[in-house]
């Protein structure tokens, strides 16, 4: 059967030299193309038109694989960008957490290191109490503390801070204590003007940032500026603890003592912790045992004495009995 048939399954006769022949000539002509286009470069022209024309059709066989690609990598790019923004937000988040503990350390530390200092002269051992509530009464000027019983504070303690005398300890409980500040209208602390060593005693008036010296006469000297310190008696606070300092002195002629305003020097409505310290008695009492036996080694001398006023008259001789009670009245 012919290659090429009808309907009819009758074979069409084909030329055959006439499609060899056009066959041939088209081969010719390719060649005849691709010598002219390598000797010549006819053709890049032609090449260059063809690729503009033929454009469309690549960029529309290639769009759905390259949108396919450009939306996988946007989203997989989206993803790792908002992974990475989430990751950096957390460490930023953490290391602001870590970085304002830290400030609040190193004041927390700058803090007992001044206070430290400052009681190291006389404290035998202290011990810090971080403050967990404020009495709100307007009244009442008082603290609950987390150090109670179980650390050895007792009612009655000293509490310091950084600056000078925060307060006393007034009830303990096992593992809590409540601390009344220097500014409590029922507290009071005998204190001392440290330019002159005027006594007097300063009392709270129920602000934290104001107390008051109604004890001293009008003619007493004190002035604006000049430090407070506690004077040691009572028991509670040694001498030479910064309390206040004098703000206003007033004085009226129609009254027979003056009007004296202090600041505390204590941060009392600020500071987070303070100080209970141990005080060592030697120093907060006045009159120590070795005094008594300067006062017992006197008597000897007393005694030579009267040994040699010996060949006095009678009346001489008993004038020395007082002058031997004297020391040990002094030492009492």
């Amino acid at each position: 059967m012919s290659p090429i048939q009808d309907q009819d399954h009758r074979p069409l006769l084909l030329a055959g030299p006439s499609l060899g022949l056009r066959l041939a000539i088209l081969s010719f002509a390719a060649v005849g193309l691709m010598v002219a286009d390598h000797r010549l470069g006819y053709m890049g022209v032609v090449r260059d038109w063809l690729s503009v024309a033929t454009y469309p059709f690549h960029w529309a066989v290639d769009a759905p694989s390259s949108a396919w690609d450009y939306l996988s990598d946007a989203f997989r790019t989206r993803a790792s960008l908002r992974d990475e923004n989430d990751r950096l937000g957390n460490e930023n988040r953490e290391l602001r957490l870590r970085l304002m503990r830290y400030e609040a350390l190193e004041q927390e530390n700058r803090r007992l290191r001044e206070a430290r200092a400052g009681s190291a002269r006389v404290a035998e051992r202290y011990l810090v109490a971080e403050i967990l509530q404020v009495d709100l009464d307007p009244y009442r000027q008082r603290v609950l503390i987390d150090k109670g019983s179980r650390e050895g504070v007792f009612a009655g303690q000293a509490a310091l801070d950084a600056e000078g005398v925060f307060g006393q300890v007034t009830r303990v409980g096992p593992v809590s204590a409540e601390v009344i500040m220097i500014s409590d209208p029922a507290h009071a602390i005998p204190v001392q003007i440290n330019r002159t060593g005027v006594r007097t005693i300063a009392v709270g008036l129920g602000q934290t940032g104001k107390l008051m010296l109604p004890y001293l006469p009008r003619n007493a000297d004190v002035a604006e500026g000049d430090l407070v310190v506690s004077s040691g008696l009572g028991g509670v606070f040694p001498p030479g603890y910064p309390v206040a300092r004098v703000a206003e002195v007033v004085r009226d002629p129609a009254e027979p003592l003056l009007s004296v305003g202090v600041t505390p020097l204590a941060h009392l409505d600020r500071d987070p912790e303070v100080l209970l310290v141990w005080f060592d008695n030697r120093i907060v009492e006045p009159v120590p045992e070795p005094a008594a036996e300067a006062g017992a080694q006197e008597p000897p001398a007393a005694e030579a004495a009267t040994s040699a006023a010996a060949p006095a008259p009678a009346a001489e001789g008993a004038e020395p009995a007082p002058g031997a009670a004297a020391p040990a009245a002094g030492g009492t």
